[in-house]
């Protein structure tokens, strides 16, 4: 049931962005470059935060922890 409604819900936003209203701007020729760096750029950073993340999880289900007393930053076990 809920997901009956999501999917409702979820045609009915796709269904109001997809509205066009003529715009009156100009966009330069650089505006795509910019943004394809925009969008490369925010690809890295959440590649980069879901790296960082898998990793503590990968640790703690391995029952170790960071310390940064340790050289290299290397994880030690718990005992």
């Amino acid at each position: 049931m809920t997901s009956c409604w999501m999917l409702r819900i979820t045609l009915l936003l796709a269904a109001l962005l997809s509205i066009a209203s003529p715009a009156q701007a100009y966009l330069d020729p650089g505006t795509g470059s910019m943004l394809l760096s925009a969008v490369i750029g925010v690809v890295a950073a959440v590649g980069l935060g879901l790296k960082m993340f898998w990793y503590q999880v990968v640790g703690l289900v391995r029952g170790r922890r960071h310390d940064a007393g340790t050289a290299g930053g290397s994880a030690t076990p718990d005992d």
